[in-house]
């Protein structure tokens, strides 16, 4: 039987690590997605619908443009048998073309199916999306990989977080 932190576990790994099989453990078969962009840095379709199209969009096209992706969810993981749960993310991640950092935040709301734990729905906000020079790729990545992952605690993002101007719009976010 799944549950709620299992299912948005396997989400993320899935997602990170360029494996779309993982998505079955997350996603029912017909399950939704809505995604809210806040920024012009990075594109996704508004809606998308089952789980093999959100495994397209989330895991296969974008392991096409991304790499080293490490996404942080603040907080603590939902109850096994929790029905939603809302949290705020953090995403570090590099461009395969160019080598440039990606870092954005936003906010996760999700909604499992009570019979199988499974993920009926998806919303996610994508506040922001910043671009990083390539040139502080070992400072963010050190920072990322030293985290507790994928569940942190903002404090720990924050406090251990490298004094880069090119973060203080996702720190900002993060902390509010």
């Amino acid at each position: 039987m799944n549950n709620a932190t299992k299912a948005i576990e396997h989400y993320i790994f899935g997602k990170d690590g360029n494996r779309p099989d993982l998505l079955r453990h997350a996603f029912s078969l017909d399950a939704s997605l809505n995604v809210r962009v806040q920024t012009s840095t990075i594109l996704f379709p508004p809606c998308v619908s089952g789980r093999e199209a959100i495994a397209e969009v989330l895991v296969r096209s974008f392991s096409q443009q991304y790499e080293n992706v490490y996404t942080f969810c603040f907080g603590d993981p939902p109850k096994p048998e929790a029905n939603v749960h809302k949290c705020k993310w953090l995403v570090g991640m590099s461009t395969k073309a160019t080598g440039e950092l990606r870092v954005g935040c936003g906010e996760y709301h999700w909604v499992f199916s009570p019979q199988s734990g499974l993920a009926i729905q998806l919303s996610i906000t994508i506040e922001h999306m910043l671009e990083c020079p390539s040139e502080h790729r070992r400072k963010i990545m050190d920072w990322l990989q030293g985290r507790s992952y994928p569940w942190c605690e903002s404090t720990d993002m924050l406090d251990s977080a490298p004094s880069l101007n090119c973060l203080q719009p996702v720190l900002v976010y993060v902390a509010t």
